[in-house]
C-alpha cells in the first residue's frame, strides 16, 4: 500500500499546481519563511532553541509539542533547512511510514516544498536524491542528484553522495568522475575511494619511473 501511496504522491508532485494545494502553500505561521542558507541574516536560533534542539535532530523526541510537529514548524519557518529536512526523511524511513506521526504533510511534500522555495538550492535536492535512494527508487534519485550537480557542480559533499549513488547504481564512470571532483575538494571521507578501489575502479597514479641508463 504504502508503495502505491509512494507513487501516486511522486506523480503528484511532478505538477507544481497540484503540489501547492497538496502540500501547501510556503509561508512562516509567525517567522519566516527564510532561506537556510542566508542564516547569518536572521536569527534563526529564534527556530531552533525551540524547535529544532539536538533531541530533535536526533530523531528522539520533540521538545515544545510533538516531534513532527516540531519539525513541521521548523519547516515551516525555513523550508530548505537541510538538517531539518535530513531529521524528517530519517525519522520517517526509521518508523516506516511515508508521514510522520504529527507532522501536517507527507515526507515527500517537506522536500517539494523546499525545492519549490529555493530551486537554485543543490543540497535540498541532494537530501532528497538520499531519501529517494532509501526508498528504493534508484531512477528518481539519480535525477535528483543530477539536478543538484547541475545547480553546485563544484560542491564536494554533492559531488560525493552523487557519487555514492551512482555507484549503488553501478554506473562506475560516473561514481568515479563525482569522487575525483570530490576529492580534489578536499572531502574528508574516505569511504567512496575505498568502495572504488574495492572494485578496481579508482585508477591510481603511477610514479614516473627513471629511464634506463644506456648500455655501456
Amino acid at each position: 500500500m504504502k508503495k502505491y501511496l509512494l507513487f501516486g504522491l511522486g506523480m503528484l508532485l511532478a505538477n507544481v499546481a497540484l503540489a501547492a494545494n497538496y502540500c501547501g502553500e510556503i509561508r512562516g505561521r509567525h517567522f519566516g519563511p527564510f532561506d537556510y542558507r542566508l542564516r547569518a541574516s536572521f536569527d534563526i536560533n529564534i527556530v531552533e532553541s525551540a524547535l529544532f534542539t539536538p533531541e530533535i535532530e536526533a530523531g528522539l523526541r520533540g521538545n515544545t509539542s510533538y516531534l513532527g510537529d516540531d519539525l513541521h514548524y521548523t519547516l515551516q519557518a525555513i523550508p530548505n533547512h537541510i538538517r531539518a529536512l535530513a531529521t524528517m526523511a530519517k525519522v520517517g524511513l526509521r518508523d516506516k511510514t511515508v508521514k510522520v506521526a504529527h507532522a501536517k504533510y507527507p515526507v515527500e511534500c517537506y522536500f517539494d516544498r523546499a525545492i519549490r522555495f529555493t530551486p537554485d538550492d543543490g543540497a535540498v535536492r541532494a537530501a532528497y536524491g538520499n531519501y529517494l535512494s532509501a526508498l528504493g527508487r534508484t531512477a528518481d534519485a539519480l535525477n535528483a542528484f543530477a539536478m543538484a550537480v547541475q545547480l553546485q557542480p563544484d560542491d564536494p559533499t554533492i559531488n560525493y553522495n552523487a557519487g555514492l549513488m551512482y555507484l549503488k547504481a553501478k554506473d562506475y564512470d560516473k561514481a568515479l568522475a563525482h569522487a575525483k571532483k570530490a576529492y580534489e575538494k578536499d572531502f574528508p571521507l574516505p569511504g567512496l575511494k575505498n568502495k572504488l578501489i574495492a572494485l578496481g575502479k579508482w585508477e591510481t597514479a603511477q610514479a614516473p619511473q627513471a629511464p634506463e641508463a644506456p648500455p655501456k
